[in-house]
């Protein structure tokens, strides 16, 4: 009653604490320095309350220098990476369990509205949304009317109450994932784009389906980041296009995990003020933080391969890179494809 909280926060603030303090000392320190706040640091709790002591405790070593000036979203990804990592039989028998409590729900709102939801495997759910997404936008091209969420609301449900449709819509969700990984020689967790890392098995799932296809990607085994390429005209050449997707993968705006196959390739330094078209001034922007960088105040100053320093209108300035496909190696065993 005094902190004027419910009781389920109450319990999520008891539970953090116990936690921080018995099982993540690395991320309690983290929190007593200030580089997160407490709601990044149940974060940690919440993706690591499920697995024993001793895998938590190599997540939480894992995170010391992987915590400071990231957003939540950024933090549950590392978190998630961490446990598929140090506990993968764990994770997958929690995986399969939760997949076994897949559901939709219908729960009623005001003013003649409902919310349809529906509980699925994330490769599932991504894929539905992917193919809602592009049939939205060509509707969208043609029939400016209606906006491109009430396009995707509207085929959603066309698509729900077909009774003679045949056969199913297929999208495209973007898997990265090491070559050894794929092939069942190495166990590193992989990523979907839009949600973060998933477990190696799942992607030897979805590479099984017959209607999966794969592009090599070649990565520098010294820092993780893809190799370079460059291209001089305005509109990028479909080379360096694939190559920003796939380093980029997302949003580039900190906070923001759009994927970017939904995103913009854009500019870092606009070309009308002589920015180049390459790998180094070019990088991923969502169609919001792409209109947001041209409001007054904002600017932008690249750092190299898609990276950038970005300064608001209240003068703060924040980093962004794009996150390596893995960690660096050194020895020639670890040179290998990204796929």
């Amino acid at each position: 009653m005094r902190f004027s909280v419910t009781r389920n926060h109450a319990f999520l603030l008891v539970e953090t604490s116990c936690a921080l303090v018995a099982r993540l000392p690395n991320t309690l320190a983290a929190l007593e320095r200030g580089d997160i706040d407490l709601y990044k640091a149940s974060k940690v709790m919440q993706l690591t309350r499920e697995v024993s002591d001793e895998v938590a405790a190599q997540v939480d070593a894992w995170l010391t220098k992987r915590l400071a000036d990231r957003d939540p979203g950024a933090i549950r990804g590392s978190v998630r990476h961490a446990v598929q990592k140090f506990d993968p039989d764990g994770y997958r028998e929690r995986a399969a369990k939760k997949r076994a409590l897949r559901h939709i729900s219908l729960e009623h709102d005001d003013e003649t509205m409902s919310t349809l939801s529906g509980h699925l495997p994330t490769e599932v759910a991504s894929s539905i949304y992917a193919s809602m997404s592009r049939a939205a936008r060509s509707r969208r091209n043609k029939d400016k009317s209606r906006t491109l969420d009430q396009h995707r609301a509207d085929i959603f449900a066309e698509r729900l109450l077909a009774e003679n449709g045949r056969g199913k819509p297929r999208a495209h969700i973007h898997v990265y994932v090491d070559f050894l990984t794929l092939v069942g020689a190495r166990d590193d967790p992989a990523t979907l784009a839009g949600y973060g890392p998933i477990p190696d098995w799942l992607v030897r799932e979805i590479a099984s389906d017959p209607g999966s296809t794969w592009s090599r990607l070649i990565t520098d085994s010294a820092t993780g980041q893809l190799l370079e390429a460059g291209g001089d005209k305005y509109r990028s050449p479909a080379s360096l296009a694939r190559l920003i997707k796939a380093r980029d993968r997302e949003c580039t705006q900190p906070g923001c995990h759009l994927p970017a196959e939904v995103s913009e390739i854009d500019h870092i330094v606009p070309r009308a003020r002589n920015g180049k078209t390459n790998h180094h001034n070019c990088h991923i922007h969502c169609k919001n933080h792409n209109l947001l960088k041209e409001e007054p105040g904002w600017s932008a100053v690249p750092t190299g391969d898609g990276g950038m320093i970005i300064t608001t209108p209240s003068g703060h300035t924040y980093e962004s890179a794009p996150e390596p496909f893995h960690e660096p190696r050194t020895g020639p065993e670890d040179d290998e494809t990204q796929t």
